[in-house]
Order: C-alpha cells, then structure tokens, then sequence
C-alpha cells in the first residue's frame, strides 16, 4: 500500500509505481467513486483501446427452474 499526502490545494502526486502498471499519461482523465468510507480513482480509457478486455469473460449462468 502506498500512501500520498493531500497537498493544500487538495492535490495528490500518483507515485510512479502505480503510474507505469497501470499506464497513465499526464492529461489523462480519470474517474473518483466514493465507495463507503473510501475512494476509488478509475482511469478514463478511450473505446478502442477497451475492445476484446471482455474476451474469455465465462457468459454462462443457470436459470431458475420456473424461468423459460
């Protein structure tokens, strides 16, 4: 776990760890989700570059038994 500190201005520096394994890029946006008593800061990522993460994703459920 890394910990930063909030600057007066409210600021914080992604440490460089983090900025490579999750390839960020300065001016890239990202998204903050407050999460109970957390937040959650999720890179903006462009519709090209999301196609195929969902390949090999299991798609099979069970249904109820009074369902069609």
């Amino acid at each position: 776990m890394t910990t930063v500190t909030l600057s007066p201005k409210f600021q914080i520096v992604i440490p460089k760890e983090i900025r490579k394994k999750f390839q960020l890029t300065p001016g890239q946006k990202v998204q903050l989700i407050p999460y109970s008593h957390r937040i959650e800061v999720i890179p903006e990522r462009k519709i090209s570059d999301m196609r195929g993460f969902l390949r090999g994703i299991d798609t099979s459920f069970e249904r109820e038994a009074d369902r069609l």
